[in-house]
């Protein structure tokens, strides 16, 4: 059985991206939560509750050209450990939300779909030692959006041209 978890929240940190050694785009980043209380007559912020947030492929490279520090985002994904040692040999444990989705939150804004362009396999990026893939995640790449799908009102783009089209506005 998995957990999973869906949250709104603030993105509290600049992102993180990384290539796995195989090549496989991460990015890592943390989502604050905030509650917010009557008490009496006035409202008050509760305790902030940090959460931090992985997620791989092309959702990470879309991740990676989307988000900024400050953004409201909903974030979906899988609840997990990650395990690892210091270098002090102690060990050490976190909660982490592996993201199968992650939009700006529309409640309170609006944002407009530039859709990329599938990753064919001959277009992978060097291998690198970057970062590391977490203990327990596949580097199977899993589905591709199909090449005749279509979205109205949406341009069609690589990674590489998104980046562009970013550096320009």
């Amino acid at each position: 059985m998995e957990s999973t978890m869906t949250l709104t929240g603030f993105v509290g940190h600049e992102l993180d991206l990384k290539r796995t050694r195989s090549g496989t785009p991460t990015v890592t980043f943390r989502v604050a939560t905030t509650p917010r209380m009557r008490v009496g007559e006035d409202w008050a912020d509760g305790t902030t509750t940090w959460n931090t947030v992985v997620c791989y492929r092309n959702l990470a490279d879309n991740v990676a050209l989307s988000l900024r520090k400050g953004d409201l985002v909903l974030v979906h994904g899988k609840v997990r450990t990650q395990a690892w040692t210091d270098v002090n040999g102690e060990a050490h444990e976190r909660m982490v939300i592996e993201a199968s989705a992650i939009g700006h939150d529309l409640s309170r804004g609006v944002t407009r779909l530039i859709k990329t362009a599938p990753r064919r396999e001959d277009d992978r990026e060097p291998e690198s030692n970057n970062a590391e893939t977490p203990s327990g995640q596949d580097d199977d790449p899993g589905e591709e959006p199909s090449e005749d799908e279509t979205v109205v009102e949406a341009s069609v783009v690589g990674v590489d041209e998104a980046v562009e089209l970013e550096l320009a506005a």
